[in-house]
């Protein structure tokens, strides 16, 4: 069966992710050895002993969450043979996880990845002081409704689409007091919740368009190899593979809407028949059932997860 690789965003991070891991398999250790001399300091510990109130800062979160997804990806591949590019039929990822899908293609290599993450991170951080924005999950709309609520809501500011991610889960982001705005304009129009999401800046909004200058200059650094296997970008939903168009949208991606929804109807139109997430607690895996329960899922995250999907290769 066809396989698309998945890769999870920001918000999958736990304190002790990738530890079991790290004691089971050399190739996962030699992983979070390599990240943490690429950010010159220990990230991994701050995976396994947190305190959690750091790891969640989005300039260690990235990284992090990359370095456990690599860790099981290099783990398949050299304790039982894992080849993305005859294993897998495309690879994609949610946000951040496009990084993972990028490095895990052989797009990236894994030390300039990390190095792009923190960049990403921190430029994020920064792009808007503490308190001036936010995002909230809209559950129970489509959306059409959820398009009318922001336009409905922008006399209060920036308020647009973030995360398109299943039906009926949409995430809106802009300035704080838009996103509550719409957030009550979506209630009137039959949201079933209103879930304000627990994040350090309005992600996927054009308040971050200075993170998006910093990710433009950062790329322009990085060399791009042939990917083993083809991308679905965030932006398009689409097959991307040539190096300047893979720049232009990542950072497109950083005020831009990610398509998850849409990514996943493009994995069955490329021959897929099931996703494979690597880390990430089975977060996209939950989203792929919602959008198409004929795909067959798997989600990776322990050592016995991997032991138990290598034995079906």
């Amino acid at each position: 069966m066809s396989r698309a690789t998945i890769f999870p965003g920001q918000g999958s991070q736990a304190v002790g992710m990738g530890e079991s891991l790290a004691e089971a398999f050399a190739p996962a250790r030699q992983v979070f050895e390599e990240v943490d001399d690429a950010l010159s300091e220990n990230l991994s510990r701050l995976m396994w002993e947190g305190p959690e109130s750091e790891l969640t800062l989005t300039e260690n979160a990235q990284p992090a969450i990359m370095a456990l997804s690599m860790a099981i990806i290099r783990v398949l591949e050299a304790e039982f043979g894992f080849d993305i590019s005859k294993h897998s039929c495309l690879a994609a990822g949610h946000s951040v996880g496009e990084y993972s899908a990028l490095c895990a293609v052989g797009a990236f290599t894994l030390s300039d990845t990390a190095r792009l993450l923190r960049i990403r991170g921190r430029s994020i951080q920064e792009a808007v002081p503490a308190g001036v924005g936010a995002m909230s999950a809209l559950i129970g709309l489509e959306m059409e409704a959820v398009e009318a609520a922001c336009a409905e809501s922008k006399d209060s500011g920036v308020v647009v689409i973030a995360n398109d991610n299943a039906p009926g889960q949409i995430v809106v982001s802009g300035h704080k007091e838009a996103v509550e705005k719409a957030g009550e304009s979506a209630k009137a129009k039959g949201a079933r919740r209103v879930i304000p999401l627990n994040v350090s800046g309005p992600f996927h909004s054009p308040l971050l368009a200075p993170a998006g200058e910093a990710m433009a200059e950062a790329l322009s650094a990085v060399v791009i190899r042939p990917l083993a296997v083809p991308i679905v970008s965030n932006i398009t939903a689409a097959v991307i593979s040539e190096p300047d168009r893979i720049r232009e949208l990542l950072v497109a991606q950083v005020t831009g809407r990610v398509r998850w929804r849409e990514s996943v109807a493009t994995f069955r139109s490329l021959g897929a028949g099931m996703t494979v997430e690597a880390g990430g607690n089975k977060v996209l895996t939950g989203m792929v059932k919602r959008i198409d329960k004929e795909l067959e899922t798997v989600s990776l995250d322990s050592p016995a997860d991997v032991e138990a999907f290598a034995g079906t290769l």
